[in-house]
C-alpha cells in the first residue's frame, strides 16, 4: 500500500503545481496530493514537493507533532540533518525517515550549480494545518 501511495504522490508531483508556502531561501513548497487515510480515521497522507534552486536551503524546523515522514530525493543531491545525527548528503534514489517531534536541523541543495528536488510524503493528523514551523533566524 505505501508503494501505491509514493508511485501516486509521485506521478501527482509531476504534474502539480498548487503553492502551499512559497519560496524561502531559493526553495519552493508544494502540496501536490492530500487524501485522508480510509481505514486509519483521522489520519492522512500528504505530499509536498520541495524544489531547491542551486544553492538553496530551507532554516532548520520541525513538521507538525502527528507527523511521521518518508523523503526521497527526485533530481539532484540533498544535504540534511536530522537531531543529533550528522549531516548526510542523499542523492537521486536515497531516502530518510523523520519521526513526531524530530528536529530538521539541515535541508539544503548539496550544489551550488544544479537545482534539486524530493518528495516528502507525511503521514499526519488529518486536521493538522500546519506541516511546517520553521526556527527564528
Amino acid at each position: 500500500m505505501i508503494k501505491s501511495i509514493l508511485c501516486a504522490a509521485a506521478l501527482v508531483a509531476t504534474f502539480t503545481t498548487g503553492a502551499l508556502a512559497g519560496n524561502s531561501q531559493g526553495g519552493k513548497v508544494t502540496l501536490v496530493y492530500d487524501h485522508p487515510l480510509p481505514n486509519v480515521p483521522g489520519k492522512s497522507v500528504r505530499g509536498v514537493l520541495v524544489e531547491y534552486a542551486p544553492g538553496g536551503t530551507s532554516p532548520a524546523h520541525t513538521h507538525a507533532k502527528s507527523a511521521f515522514i518518508y523523503a526521497t530525493v527526485l533530481e539532484g543531491a540533498i544535504r540534511s540533518k536530522v537531531n543529533d545525527g550528522p549531516v548526510k548528503t542523499y542523492r537521486a534514489g536515497g531516502n530518510w525517515s523523520e519521526f513526531p517531534g524530530d528536529h530538521h536541523a539541515v535541508s539544503e541543495n548539496a550544489s551550488a550549480t544544479e537545482p534539486a528536488r524530493l518528495l516528502a510524503v507525511f503521514v499526519v493528523d488529518t486536521a493538522e494545518k500546519e506541516l511546517t514551523t520553521f526556527e527564528r533566524q
